[in-house]
């Protein structure tokens, strides 16, 4: 019997909620693998997870079910309009620790208090 293996599970987004995603490193792949940067690849085919359940596969992932999608141009503008807050992606933030805490340690990479945020807006 292989190594026992575990990844963890998210929901996606609200688009095709059956259809998964695993998001991974690029220490394995496959012809169906898209390369996201130099260390991380998104795979959607069943055979990922085929290899993870063979005790393979790769050394870090997260499976997704579903996806978010917008139309042309509209995140572009969302990220334009300050909509958003990115980071710059690691390892301990995408596979480890408690999901529910993703987003304080992003902020906290941000070195953003979330206690001194506001919900409205002003003009300076």
């Amino acid at each position: 019997m292989p190594p026992q293996r575990r990844i963890r599970l998210f929901q996606g987004g609200p688009v095709e909620g059956g259809r998964g995603f695993v998001l991974h490193t690029r220490d394995w792949s496959n012809d169906q693998s898209l390369p996201v940067s130099d260390d991380l690849a998104l795979t959607a085919s069943v055979d990922i997870l085929s290899a993870i359940a063979g005790g393979g596969g790769p050394r870090e992932g997260i499976l997704a079910l579903g996806y978010a999608g917008w139309g042309p141009g509209q995140l572009e503008d969302e990220i334009q309009a300050n909509a958003w807050l990115s980071v710059t992606p690691d390892e301990a933030l995408l596979f480890g620790g408690d999901g529910d805490a993703k987003w304080l340690q992003a902020m906290a990479k941000l070195k953003v208090d979330p206690a001194l945020l506001s919900g409205a807006a002003g003009h300076a």
